[in-house]
């Protein structure tokens, strides 16, 4: 399968974002000898097609890791709140314990049977006698309660610091996750930079084929580049809630990409169609890779409406098929969320959630 035409892929970042690091573009003479050449405007755009991709596969392990960081967080705040009750039982326990104790040492320390000698009411002794029985034996059964609730929590707290450890673990990797985007984004921009702006919209224009920013009226491409790769067999919704998840991504064309975003203002490509399908009553994973598998897959040419198209080996991409051979996604920083032909890249699988 090819990718882009002319390996233009999905990522070709912030064309119009204005560059420090490099001289004005506009302003630059043709014969410049720091301007690229014509083989350097292509290993130009080699270049930022790979950084794009790899900074793509960095932004969703980002946000594999910041699902993960938020279910951990919401446990370490159960298992804190568990610790908290925990530690009230504990404590309410030893005050009973205490005032048990206490009206038992108040009884005397005389032993029983001398006590039975002395007393002149050996029948009233005999009944306190067994009364004092029944609080030691009370006073046992509440001492091995509270040795049972002070194991519990000794293990809440063990589970608590084991949580808060792994919440520690998985910040620190999401804080170098995100810096690895930045840094590829980062690259990735500089070398634009270095492309005048017609030089930047000539890729603009390759890399989507011409204005797809409007509803598609047919067309498109197929798995392996070429046009009519899907047959679009299925030209209504495969259910109910894969029409309304097609409605809901429609609805956002024209709304800007950020890496980590899941709506409803901006969204990264997998943060699109986990939303859209949100907006249709149904979970599904937060990563590109995980939606790969949330379902049963299909043939591209048996693609419907609302099936979810991820592409190249490692899943790192994916949009929401919308029939006639096109997708809605969230191409990469600095564009928006459009219609683009399902064969602008290797397919990876077609999934029918």
């Amino acid at each position: 399968m090819k990718g882009w035409p002319t390996r233009i892929t999905v990522l070709s970042a912030a064309a119009g974002a204005a560059a420090a690091l490099a001289p004005s573009a506009g302003a630059a003479p043709a014969d410049d000898p720091e301007r690229p050449s014509k083989a350097g405007v292509a290993d130009v755009n080699t270049r930022v097609d790979k950084l794009f991709e790899q900074a793509e596969g960095a932004t969703e392990k980002y946000n594999a890791t910041a699902e993960r960081t938020g279910k951990l967080r919401e446990q370490v705040e159960q298992v804190q709140d568990r610790v908290a009750r925990g530690q009230g039982k504990v404590n309410r326990m030893r005050d009973a314990l205490s005032a048990l104790a206490g009206a038992q040492y108040r009884s005397g320390g005389i032993d029983p049977t001398v006590q039975l000698m002395l007393t002149e009411d050996p029948d009233g002794y005999l009944d306190k006698a067994a009364t004092l029985d029944r609080i030691s034996s009370r006073q046992l059964l509440e001492l091995r309660r509270l040795q049972s609730a002070q194991r519990d929590l000794k293990q809440q707290r063990e589970q608590a610091a084991e949580k808060l450890a792994g919440l520690e673990r998985h910040t620190r990797k999401l804080k170098g996750q995100k810096r690895t985007v930045q840094r590829k984004l980062g690259a990735a921009q500089r070398l634009l930079n270095q492309l005048t702006p017609k030089e930047r919209a000539e890729r603009e224009r390759a890399a989507r084929g011409g204005d797809r920013d409007k509803a598609p009226q047919g067309g498109g491409q197929g798995a392996d580049g070429e046009a009519g790769g899907s047959s679009d067999t299925g030209s209504s919704a495969a259910s109910g809630r894969a029409a309304a998840a097609v409605a809901a991504a429609k609805s956002v064309v024209g709304r800007p990409y950020s890496w980590g975003a899941a709506g409803p203002s901006a969204f990264d490509c997998s943060g699109l169609t986990q939303w859209a399908y949100g907006q249709a009553g149904t979970s599904i994973p937060r990563t590109s890779q995980g939606q790969r598998t949330a379902g049963q897959q299909v043939p591209l040419s048996q693609a419907q409406p609302g099936d979810l198209v991820t592409y190249r080996d490692d899943a790192s991409h994916v949009g929401i098929y919308t029939g006639n051979g096109q997708v809605v996604h969230a191409p990469y920083p600095g564009a928006q969320v459009r219609y683009d032909p399902v064969g602008m890249m290797p397919v990876s699988a077609v999934t029918r959630p």
